[in-house]
């Protein structure tokens, strides 16, 4: 039996099926001006048709999210901590939650109610997840500074580590890969972390963003390029 495995991005939707290890199928969609508004449902919609799944994985990478301590127990306030970072709508919206004990860290994020309801309708195991988390899960860190920064369409979410411990977590939408290089360094202006003595570890789509690479490239000496997308991983991978 296969497994589909979904990712949602700020515009866009890409899956893959596998069974075992083996990729057997895989697909991107992207909302443009050329196509419909509805495309991620409509292909949403085609890939759930099929009946041979025995278990589905969906992550988001979409950026409305809280990150807290593990700790932090008061899950009612879970809207009201993302609604400091992006707009909330709890009619429409699935309030999720997703936590990494080997960092101490939990997301609060939400997911359309409506995508929400067709998955849990094909009634097989289906585990939801955040990217960040995922991402997160994936990384091996060392004891210095660290920026590990994973690339979309459109869209980048990255890591600040120092002694091994998350000093922050973004995950923005950009129109262009200058804007993409100001997030990153006016973040690392916010923490004070040096250029000269900060990492970079740059994953996914790498090829798409070699602007954004090249002109990190002027700025900082410690760049290693790891071309995957960390969600469609085994985490023992990176």
């Amino acid at each position: 039996m296969k497994k589909l495995s979904l990712l949602f991005t700020k515009d866009g939707l890409q899956w893959h099926i596998s069974k075992g290890k083996t990729v057997l199928e895989e697909a991107f969609y992207f909302v443009t001006e050329e196509t419909s508004p509805h495309l991620v449902e409509e292909k949403l919609d085609d890939v759930l048709k099929f009946d041979d799944y025995k278990e589905i994985e969906v992550i988001s990478a979409l950026n409305h999210f809280s990150l807290t301590p593990d700790t932090f127990a008061e899950h009612e306030l879970g809207y009201k901590l993302i609604s400091y970072n992006a707009p909330v709508d709890e009619a429409n919206e699935e309030l999720m939650l997703s936590v990494n004990k080997r960092f101490a860290v939990q997301f609060y994020y939400t997911f359309p109610k409506h995508f929400y309801q067709k998955i849990k309708a094909k009634k097989l195991p289906t585990k939801f997840n955040f990217s960040g988390e995922k991402f997160l899960n994936a990384l091996t860190v060392k004891n210095h500074k660290e920026i590990h920064i994973n690339l979309y369409h459109h869209q980048v979410e990255f890591f600040a580590f120092e002694n091994k411990k998350v000093v922050l977590y973004n995950n923005l939408d950009a129109d262009s890969e200058v804007d993409f290089l100001y997030f990153i360094m006016f973040s690392l202006s916010k923490i004070n972390f040096g250029t000269a003595e900060t990492h970079f570890h740059i994953y996914g789509e790498t090829h798409e963003n070699e602007t954004f690479i090249s002109e990190l490239r002027k700025f900082v000496k410690n760049i290693k390029l790891k071309d995957a997308g960390c969600w469609m991983l085994d985490v023992n991978s990176l």
